[in-house]
């Protein structure tokens, strides 16, 4: 599991683990069973507090992508991937909206707004 961590992001470093750790499990790369680092060896790797690595391993527990075993560690959910790219969806869906309805209050036109979101989506984020 790789995760890299920007001190410059206005994103907490519990959500960029969070995030990241989301992305790797949608996209795949982490399946579900599959183990994850315990909470203090993750922030040994990345040199964080414990308390960091544990904020983001409630939230991932808590939205259903992680699960906690007493005495065994922590693992990816079995969940079904389909419903969690749904959400993700339902979400890019609102932002484009507000976007969109943002775009032409301001004049805007659609060959501009989509220029502007392969330049965001190429550069991956803001």
């Amino acid at each position: 599991m790789e995760i890299i961590l920007s001190n410059s992001s206005d994103k907490p470093l519990y959500e960029q683990i969070a995030s990241q750790v989301k992305n790797q499990i949608i996209s795949g790369s982490l399946q579900p069973g599959d183990a994850l680092p315990s909470m203090r060896l993750l922030a040994k790797e990345l040199r964080i507090s414990v308390i960091t690595t544990k904020r983001a391993y409630e939230e991932l527990e808590r939205e259903g992508f992680i699960t906690t075993a007493q005495g065994r560690g922590t693992f990816v959910a079995e969940h079904n991937v389909e419903l969690i790219r749904e959400q993700q969806l339902r979400i890019v869906e609102e932002h484009l909206e507000k976007a969109a309805a943002a775009a032409r209050q301001a004049g805007l036109s659609l060959k501009d707004m989509i220029a502007v979101l392969e330049l965001f989506y190429q550069e991956g984020g803001s």
